[in-house]
């Protein structure tokens, strides 16, 4: 097929060498993976007809709903939805959040056919409540289009892919908002250096991570959005949350010595992706984002089914418009001896990112309630999770997050057990600033048993089943989904009459006595922390934070 049939839609003279067909005019492959790598290396990218070919092949197998809008459904409607407007000012649905056309080197008839298209699609799927990376998909889609109703039917494929385990572009504010919180998530644990930037320069950090899809799906330009659509094609959702780490990394790189301003950083990296072709090639971009490893699509899935769980328990629904959401520790009504609202926002910003919305509760105090390590449980029992915080007599600050429900303890019939998951960590606040995670988070290839053991799966610790993976509290680093060598790296929280223990095997990241006076710290297997603050200390105070929804109060 003849590429210039594909570019009735595009302003010739801003694309420059985009249109040129410099690549292959074939591809022959089946097989998945050979596809995946195809799509990554940019096998058609230098082919305007080539990822023409592609696209229509890769977007015809997408599984959809027996019923799916097609090429003759755009031109039975499209009349009667458009009427007699000038096309240049149809207004955008609603669902699309404000969000304008990118222009995407579309010609005036193009960007008018990307309002017509919405407007359709708006008409064909009533249930669509919020789907602001839509412009940019229609727009791209129309690249490689021979008209507007093929477009059409392309785009109402992509939205009606009915497989459960595929998830293409977000359609509800819940969706979205869950995605968002699956980013910061990611982040939190990928790009540590560039998330403890975010967290110094920024009021409140969710609001910078809210941006994520946007950065994607508008602001990067053409050619590189078109690499990334190549690949998300093949390999789906995931790839969005890879490249949008890669940016952020980027980022952090270029300015991580450059002065920043709470109220621009948004701006800054919106405009870093404008503009990042001065700093790193489509080639590059890919590479770093498929450089970080993570975990499987399946725990990817698990978290946010997790996330979305805990916004439908806010009230959030799959109609719900946009709101803002907000880092819930406020100066008004924060008190505690240990720390500041500054530091306790800093913690904030490090846990998982479905209870950072919820309000710090003090369950206990040692100055109010006692240096008694009974009453601390009877305090903390029926909260989950918690955060455990520890002052020196040396004004020393440190602490752990721990992700499970203190009374699991009792499982173990009075004798000494771990329990809790991967989500859990710890850390010291004075004399600086330093946060340990699960070892596994940072070395992965932990969880590659050896082949003698590969058959033998991990003995998982004391957690209750549940039929439903999302039930569980966090079903994104339970140690039971992955394939230990040893328990070492799992010993995670335990607590008995006479002690409180976080971390194991080496050594212990924190041990408290049964009187909440005394208190050790030494590397442990399970952080692979330095010591937290002096080894061998006196506690001078310890308090227990629960997270509250605000909406309970």
């Amino acid at each position: 097929m003849d590429s210039p049939v594909y570019n009735c839609f595009v302003d010739r003279d801003k694309m420059d060498a985009a249109i040129q067909d410099l690549g292959p005019k074939e591809l022959s492959c089946t097989e998945l993976q050979e596809l995946k790598q195809l799509a990554r290396q940019g096998y058609w990218a230098q082919s305007h007809a080539l990822r023409g070919k592609v696209y229509q092949r890769l977007i015809r197998d997408i599984p959809c709903r027996t019923v799916t809008p097609d090429a003759s459904v755009y031109s039975d409607i499209v009349g009667k939805i458009v009427g007699k407007h000038s096309s240049s000012y149809l207004p955008l649905p609603e669902f699309v959040d404000n969000t304008q056309v990118p222009s995407y080197c579309l010609n005036a008839r193009g960007e008018g056919a990307v309002r017509k298209i919405l407007l359709c699609i708006a008409n064909q799927f009533p249930d669509i409540s919020f789907c602001p990376a839509l412009p940019a998909v229609v727009a791209l889609l129309l690249h490689y289009s021979i008209d507007e109703a093929e477009c059409f039917e392309k785009a109402c494929r992509i939205l009606a892919c009915n497989d459960p385990g595929r998830r293409l572009i977000d359609q509800s504010f819940l969706a979205f908002e869950s995605s968002c919180m699956t980013f910061g998530d990611l982040v939190n644990k990928y790009c540590q250096a560039a998330h403890k930037l975010m967290v110094a320069v920024s009021e409140d950090v969710l609001q910078v991570y809210a941006d994520w899809q946007r950065w994607l799906f508008g602001e990067l330009p053409l050619c590189y959005f078109a690499r990334v659509f190549d690949v998300f094609l093949v390999e789906g959702y995931k790839v969005l949350y890879r490249v949008a780490l890669a940016i952020l990394k980027f980022f952090h790189k270029v300015r991580a010595g450059q002065p920043l301003e709470s109220d621009s950083v948004k701006q800054d990296i919106r405009t870093f992706v404008k503009d990042i072709a001065k700093t790193v090639s489509p080639e590059k971009l890919l590479e770093k984002a498929f450089a970080i490893r993570l975990f499987s699509r399946k725990e990817i899935q698990l978290l946010q089914m997790a996330n979305e769980k805990a916004l439908k328990q806010k009230g959030i629904t799959v109609k719900q418009k946009r709101q803002f959401v907000h880092l819930a520790v406020h100066a008004e009504n924060f008190r505690s001896e240990i720390v500041s609202v500054r530091e306790m926002r800093d913690i904030w910003s490090w846990v998982p990112e479905r209870f950072a919305l919820c309000q710090p509760l003090l369950l206990f105090s040692s100055l109010q309630h006692g240096y008694s390590l009974a009453r601390f449980y009877f305090q903390c029992e029926g909260h989950e999770p918690t955060l455990l915080l520890i002052k020196t007599t040396q004004k020393e600050v440190c602490g752990a997050y721990l992700s499970t429900d203190w009374s699991e303890r009792n499982k173990f019939g009075g004798k000494l057990g771990f329990f809790g998951t991967g989500e859990c960590f710890v850390f010291r606040l004075q004399p600086e600033v330093q946060r340990y995670e699960w070892v596994v988070i940072k070395h992965p290839e932990l969880t590659k048993a050896p082949p003698l053991m590969a058959a033998e799966p991990t003995a998982p610790l004391s957690h209750s089943a549940s039929s439903d993976p999302a039930d569980r509290l966090s079903p994104f680093l339970a140690a039971r989904h992955f394939n230990l060598p040893s328990k070492t790296e799992s010993m995670f929280m335990a607590g008995g009459s006479d002690c409180l223990i976080v971390g194991g095997g080496g050594g212990q990241a924190l041990y408290i006595d049964g009187d909440l006076n005394r208190g050790r710290t030494s590397h442990c297997d399970t952080f692979n922390n330095q010591p937290l603050c002096s080894e061998n200390f006196l506690i001078a105070a310890v308090e227990a934070w629960g997270f509250q929804d605000p909406d309970t109060q």
